[in-house]
């Protein structure tokens, strides 16, 4: 065993969740895998993945029991995160989607709206988490979509961009600011806006470099009506739900980085066990070895870092925001650096279609970007060193 395998070894998960995760690894390694370049190449939405994914139930697992899940543990969740990111990145974002948007649902909602919603998810419904607008990205705060309240319903009138699964949810879990708080963050709130609601429109998909299965869809709501009753917690709380779900968003942003890591390094250590240059196979030449010491210890440090923060959210720590930022910041770095020395250590075959580790590199791009860039998260953990 290597040193990595033997830190997989050492993940605490309970006997029904290891069960889970060897039969996730066969889909991933049977199914999902094979598929992955012709849903790249296509750029069409896998949904024969998605169909394979919820022949195994995966959604239920991050639903409570009372409502029509399994209620397996985050660290589980994370593990499987990882084995089907690393088998085809843009079915590792779908499915975690799910989990980003059904997360607020879970520890916010209300007892009526997880009875009308959860065992939808449960049951392999798609959702999405409509965030990110054209005019603001990193500064979430500077939103622009209203919700202005008329009776017994909210008029939702805005657009959002980038939102994965945004064309083909069935749920949509929406952020923008109360009309009667102002336009701070104060005023950030939460609706659910259901598939099919008038006013509701998906503007486009985006072409992109990598992840090219995903769909990421620009969104406009014009005069939009949406219950009241779908107003998770109270008008202005949205800022607080958004930190807390960050918190555990982002080490399922991290998990799915360290499943492509994982994947390019295991492709780049079995093409240098086998390509011979000057008579030697390429692994044999100290420089190689130098490097793959270097990407395995960082990959063996990241990953650890990822199953310790697991436990102590778990165990419902709070305050984690620096440690959730290093560990996405890390993960995602070392994603793209891994599956870029890969394709070097392809040679002239990394850059061609033929090998996956070109897909890798172009899949791993977005980790630095989504869920705050790196620049960000390298700001959030500097600051929380300012002695006031």
């Amino acid at each position: 065993m290597t040193v990595l395998e033997r830190l997989d070894a050492t993940v605490a998960l309970a006997e029904d969740e290891a069960l889970l995760l060897e039969s996730v690894r066969r889909l991933a390694e049977n199914v999902l895998k094979p598929r992955a370049a012709q849903h790249d190449a296509a750029a069409a939405f896998p949904w024969d993945n998605v169909a394979a994914i919820n022949e195994l139930g995966l959604n239920s697992m991050f639903i409570p029991v009372e409502y029509g899940g399994s209620g397996l543990s985050y660290t589980a969740y994370l593990a499987c995160c990882r084995e089907i990111a690393k088998a085809c990145a843009s079915t590792g974002i779908i499915w975690a989607t799910n989990f980003h948007a059904a997360s607020p649902l879970v520890d916010f909602g209300s007892e009526e709206q997880k009875q009308r919603f959860l065992p939808m998810i449960a049951e392999g419904g798609l959702a999405a988490l409509g965030l990110t607008e054209p005019d603001a990205g990193s500064d979430a705060t500077g939103m622009k979509t209203r919700f202005v309240e008329d009776g017994d319903h909210i008029v939702i009138d805005g657009a959002k961009t980038f939102i994965t699964n945004g064309d083909v949810c069935d749920v949509l879990l929406l952020f923008g600011k109360w009309h009667t708080l102002g336009d701070g963050k104060d005023a950030i709130s939460l609706v659910i806006v259901e598939k099919g609601t008038p006013g509701f429109e998906v503007i486009r998909t985006e072409h992109k470099m990598g992840t090219r299965a995903s769909s990421t869809a620009a969104l406009s709501f014009a005069n939009c009506r949406v219950p009241r009753r779908n107003l998770v917690g109270e008008p202005g709380t949205g800022l607080h739900m958004l930190f807390d779900f960050l918190n555990k968003s982002r080490p399922s942003v991290a998990a799915h980085a360290l499943g492509i890591a994982r994947a390019a390094f295991d492709d780049a250590v079995a093409y240098v066990n086998e390509r011979k240059q000057f008579k030697r196979r390429i692994i044999d030449f100290q420089g190689i070895q130098f490097m793959l010491a270097d990407l395995a210890t960082d990959l063996a440090m990241c990953e650890s870092w990822l199953w310790q923060l697991a436990r102590r959210i778990e165990a419902g720590e709070h305050g984690l925001g620096q440690e959730a930022s290093m560990l996405k910041m890390r993960a995602s770095d070392l994603a793209m650096r891994i599956s870029t020395d890969a394709v070097q250590l392809y040679g002239g075959y990394g850059y061609t279609q033929d090998y996956r580790v070109e897909r890798l590199m172009r899949d791993a791009k977005i980790t630095q970007i989504w869920e705050g860039t790196n620049q960000v998260h390298r700001q959030i953990i500097g600051r929380s060193f300012i002695q006031r």
